[in-house]
């Protein structure tokens, strides 16, 4: 039965308190989230370009080292739409892509950064990085993710 049928039986204020509970109490880890500006004289598709055809291949063979469950790369696109909303909320320029990296825990991922692999696969990642993104202008933070 589909869930249209579960809330119809089982009343909406009941269903909707029980969704809630499971949806923002269930913890899947941690992610890393890496909003990027691409580096002063390369072109939005130049970055995009180098970041999955060359950076996510570094990034797959150094994976094991940081323990990751999944790793997505969201690219900006060239669209009108993207400068409406920019501009309907007085936000400053977009981004040029984003990075997901999900892991286990904190402390799993902090485990696997102090080994020597990690080190290691920290040191070629961060090189390869420099490369294309401008760390100055983008941003690196961990979040707990709340599926609504």
């Amino acid at each position: 039965m589909g869930t249209r049928g579960v809330a119809v039986r089982c009343g909406l204020d009941r269903c909707t308190r029980a969704w809630m509970e499971t949806t923002t109490t269930k913890k899947d880890g941690i992610k890393l989230v890496m909003c990027l500006t691409r580096r002063e004289g390369t072109t939005r598709a130049e970055f995009q370009d180098y970041w999955l055809n060359s950076h996510a291949k570094l990034w797959a063979r150094h994976a094991g080292a940081y323990r990751s469950k999944r790793y997505v790369q969201a690219h900006t696109v060239e669209t009108a739409l993207n400068e409406g909303l920019r501009a309907s909320r007085g936000m400053g320029p977009a981004y040029d892509g984003v990075a997901e990296v999900w892991f286990e825990s904190e402390a799993a991922l902090m485990e696997a950064m102090g080994t020597a692999e990690g080190e290691a696969a920290s040191t070629v990642l961060l090189a390869d990085e420099g490369t294309f993104i401008d760390h100055s202008r983008s941003v690196a933070f961990i979040v707990e993710e709340h599926a609504l």
